[in-house]
């Protein structure tokens, strides 16, 4: 997808004040244990299509709105993705911008995940 020039600044700006992760890492955090929250923030439509196996969902759109009641802990641990790693910055800046201190966006999003081969859920 190619993505509008204004957009890709503002992504590369909350880069620059998030953490990501491959999608090995992210795979590897879930399996051990050390994520306690795995959360897909593509649409609805998105993730009831296709989705990495334990992840929840809560959309882009109300993520901000909705997040505190869904994880209450601002230390907890949480991976974030996408589609492709875009939106996901953008949610995981917002968070941090909340007061997580514990956000990671998982670079490449659902498409890598699916790429890598790993689990999907149903």
């Amino acid at each position: 997808m190619k993505h509008n020039e204004s957009f890709l600044r503002l992504v590369e700006n909350a880069r620059r004040r998030v953490k990501e992760c491959t999608v090995a890492e992210a795979k590897n955090r879930v399996d051990r244990g050390e994520v306690a929250h795995f959360i897909d923030v593509r649409e609805d439509n998105e993730f009831q299509q296709t989705h990495a196996k334990g992840a929840r969902h809560l959309g882009k759109g109300i993520i901000e709105r909705d997040i505190e009641t869904i994880v209450p802990d601002k230390n907890a641990a949480i991976i974030l993705y996408c589609g492709g790693g875009f939106r996901s910055v953008l949610a995981a800046d917002a968070l941090v911008q909340m007061g997580y201190s514990n956000v990671t966006s998982m670079d490449g999003g659902i498409k890598a995940w699916k790429e890598a081969g790993y689990p999907m859920g149903s």
